[in-house]
């Protein structure tokens, strides 16, 4: 799992510039739910936004693991950003460079590489998490030229930012899950409206949204891939998401653990660090093990994606597999790593001028969002017993 030149000078560019442009403002984005206006302008003036996407749209033509270990190193200072980063670059424009036409391609791309515009995924809805496809009621009425689409959709990670989504929504309801299409919706468009921002307990400075369409007019040339063949873009992308997002997780755990080894070396009791203390030692080197252990998985996951059988997802793939064991491994060790990282700080742990527990509070949303820490098991106990 050695990283090459190319990757390490990433991964070190990214760390780097968010130490220095995000980690003065974490107070500030964590207490007010605020995003910094110029987030993205900035990120793709660094040329962090279009890393999966050919340079014939703007990007700069790498793979998964370019983008795991971005989002990785934005997220050991702030997972909040590092998921909105990702959800962006890969939820939505990742998917449009994969399914979309030369001229949806060309339309859409450039402006998000450059972060003129921000883009958001638009999957669940309020009745329909775990169950995204088959409790979907998002409907799709071809009328000549266009669709009507009429609907809303929740969780919606940038939707209240966003000017370009990706929705999913039913074309032909009575074929159930085998009856859903992909569109791509300027957010500006009449009838698209936030109907509710969502406050949360964590991932503050990441905006997320209810979103409502009230006959929406979208042209037919928007529609992503093929009438009827949502669950092909959905299941392609969803690896991809999961392994991507998992590398926020290993991003919090890695942090978690450098702030606790600091802070044990400098706190004091019974007149010695209490590094110098058994258990505390014990927690560090559970903790090392987690954060490495991830690593192992998540990295694994990523150079398998970019490798010549990683290139499909979905039912019946290892790609499937290893990407749900990659996420699920990860999201629950960053969860553990943060909440022994909190334990060693003690009552300065539970206060928020510490920032050990803004990454506790993070943590727990990888364990829920890109498919929750059971559904991740049920897929991977399919793939085995298949």
């Amino acid at each position: 799992m050695e990283l090459t030149n190319e990757e390490r000078m990433l991964a070190e560019t990214m760390y780097k510039w968010t130490v220095k442009e995000i980690a003065p403002l974490q107070e500030k984005i964590d207490d007010e739910d605020w995003l910094p206006e110029d987030f993205f302008k900035k990120l793709g003036e660094l040329g962090m936004l279009g890393i999966t996407i050919d340079e014939e749209y703007g990007g700069a033509g790498q793979g998964v693991m370019m983008q795991v270990l971005a989002v990785e190193q934005l997220s050991r200072i702030s997972p909040a950003l590092g998921m909105t980063y990702g959800a962006h670059s890969n939820l939505c424009a990742n998917n449009i460079h994969k399914n979309g036409t030369e001229a949806q391609k060309n339309k859409y791309l450039p402006p998000m590489c450059t972060g003129e515009h921000i883009g958001a995924l638009c999957l669940t809805e309020p009745n329909a998490g775990s169950d995204a496809l088959g409790g979907m009621r998002t409907l799709a009425k071809k009328s000549g030229d266009k669709y009507i689409i009429n609907g809303t959709k929740m969780f919606i990670t940038n939707g209240s930012i966003a000017n370009t989504l990706l929705v999913y929504a039913k074309t032909a309801p009575e074929l159930g899950p085998h009856g859903i299409s992909a569109f791509i919706i300027e957010a500006d468009s009449p009838g698209v409206t936030v109907s509710k921002k969502l406050k949360k307990c964590g991932m503050r400075g990441s905006p997320t949204c209810e979103l409502s369409f009230e006959d929406v007019e979208v042209p037919a040339q928007n529609l992503l891939y093929a009438e009827n063949s949502g669950v092909a873009v959905i299941t392609s992308g969803l690896a991809y998401e999961r392994i991507v997002l998992a590398g926020g997780s290993l991003g919090i755990a890695e942090q978690s653990l450098e702030y606790s080894i600091q802070y044990a070396k400098e706190r004091e009791q019974f007149g010695r660090p209490i590094k110098d203390f058994q258990m505390i030692q014990q927690k560090i080197a559970d903790m090392y093990c987690l954060v490495e252990a991830s690593r192992g998985l998540v990295y694994r996951a990523a150079r398998f994606a970019d490798g010549p059988e990683g290139k499909r997802g979905g039912k019946g793939t290892e790609l499937d597999k290893l990407a749900a064991a990659a996420i699920l491994f990860a999201a629950e060790a960053s969860t553990k790593v943060a909440c022994d990282g909190v334990q060693i700080h003690g009552g300065y742990g539970y206060c928020l001028e510490y920032p050990i527990q803004k990454l506790w509070r993070d943590a727990k949303l990888y364990e829920i969002g890109a498919g929750t820490s059971e559904i991740r098991r049920m897929i991977i106990a399919r793939e085995l017993f298949r």
